[in-house]
């Protein structure tokens, strides 16, 4: 049986429907860019993640950015990271002409270890960038705590946790500013790129309402130099659709976790991802580590099992970076998360049947010699 990482087209045919009708609404109205759609969908992304303000952007990846931009974050400046995730994270901070600073991760949970973040600030740190991997916050508490003490804002990274919680809190609802992505892949994604911004600071919600049109407040007057980071009113409305069915998607998830939970209970050569308490995991990915990864890649992939290597360098590692001077070692549990985990399908969709094929492939093997 093949099995899919990821099937988008079963997400869609039960709602292609209303998807059909919102673009239609959409064309009807003929306003693409900006308008009611965008900010009745920055509204129920508000109202969802629990904060004042959501600016609807172009991509996660110019989410970062302007939320950084609106910070004020520029030459010279350090933004402390993590060296585990997608390149975004850390390129938005490079661009701006700043310096990442990576901090190791927590290997129970891919997310920057709280505990070593102290040790790495600098009179040049300027902000704290977490990042909610795979679904699940990073250590919140200790990390606000930390930043409130050297007065740094703090900017999550929740791309792959729209829903996810932290003590009862929403992803984003808890730094100054968080961030979201809406790729197709996402738990919410959109038929494109999209992002959005969350905040409860008026003034950094205004700033960034600006920033994402040229810095242009009126039209055409100019006080800075903002970006084009506007969200298409045909990914807002799309966007509306299927927020109303989120819930119910990451309960799916939920369950399907926890299946895999049990059927790999007994499967020592196998590290399943770990739920903190008092979080709430969304499975953006279900991410497990193994030995011999590459072997297992493999065989999984010739059998028809989706799966994928989320990240096969760390950042402090990537070449782009070979100027900030980091080495092997640096992170160390970075490295080892790059070199034995993989992401198995988790989309809500997934059957038990499927769930049982994946896990009877991935002890085969497990179990082959290398």
């Amino acid at each position: 049986m093949s099995v899919p990482l990821l099937d988008l087209q079963r997400q869609f045919k039960p709602i292609e429907n209303e998807i059909r009708e919102a673009i239609d609404r959409v064309l009807s109205s003929q306003r693409f860019i900006m308008g009611p759609e965008v900010e009745a969908c920055e509204n129920e992304i508000a109202a969802y993640c629990g904060v004042d303000h959501a600016i609807g952007v172009s991509s996660g990846t110019d989410a970062l950015l302007v939320a950084l931009m609106a910070l004020g974050i520029g030459s010279g400046d350090e933004v402390i990271t993590s060296p585990y995730s997608f390149f975004s994270s850390a390129g938005c901070i490079a661009r701006l002409g700043a310096r990442p600073v990576f901090v190791d991760i927590d290997p129970t949970t891919f997310n920057i270890d709280a505990a070593k973040i102290e040790a790495a600030i600098t009179p040049s740190t300027k902000a704290v960038l977490p990042i909610h991997l795979f679904g699940q916050c990073a250590n919140m508490a200790d990390i606000l705590q930390i930043a409130e003490k050297y007065n740094l804002p703090v900017v999550e990274d929740a791309a792959q946790a729209l829903g996810a919680e932290f003590h009862g809190k929403r992803a984003g609802s808890l730094g100054a500013i968080g961030c979201f992505s809406f790729f197709p892949s996402k738990n919410l994604g959109a038929f494109g790129d999209a992002g959005m911004v969350v905040t409860n600071d008026d003034q950094l919600a205004e700033r960034i309402r600006v920033l994402r049109a040229h810095g242009s407040n009126p039209k055409y007057h100019h006080q800075f130099i903002g970006g084009n980071f506007r969200l298409d009113a045909l990914q807002a409305a799309i966007i509306r659709v299927k927020l109303k069915y989120l819930e119910n998607w990451s309960k799916s998830r939920h369950k399907n976790a926890l299946l895999y939970d049990v059927l790999l209970s007994e499967a020592s050569a196998i590290n399943t991802p770990i739920a903190q308490e008092n979080y709430r995991h969304i499975y953006n990915q279900y991410v497990i580590r193994v030995q011999n990864r590459d072997n297992v890649l493999n065989h999984l992939r010739g059998s028809g099992v989706g799966c994928e290597i989320y990240y096969p360098v760390p950042l402090h590692l990537q070449k782009c970076f070979e100027n900030l001077g980091y080495k092997i070692g640096d992170a160390h549990n970075a490295e080892l998360c790059a070199a034995d985990s993989i992401a198995i399908p988790i989309f809500p969709e997934l059957t038990p049947v499927q769930q049982q094929e994946v896990v009877e492939t991935l002890k085969e093997a497990v179990s082959q010699k290398p």
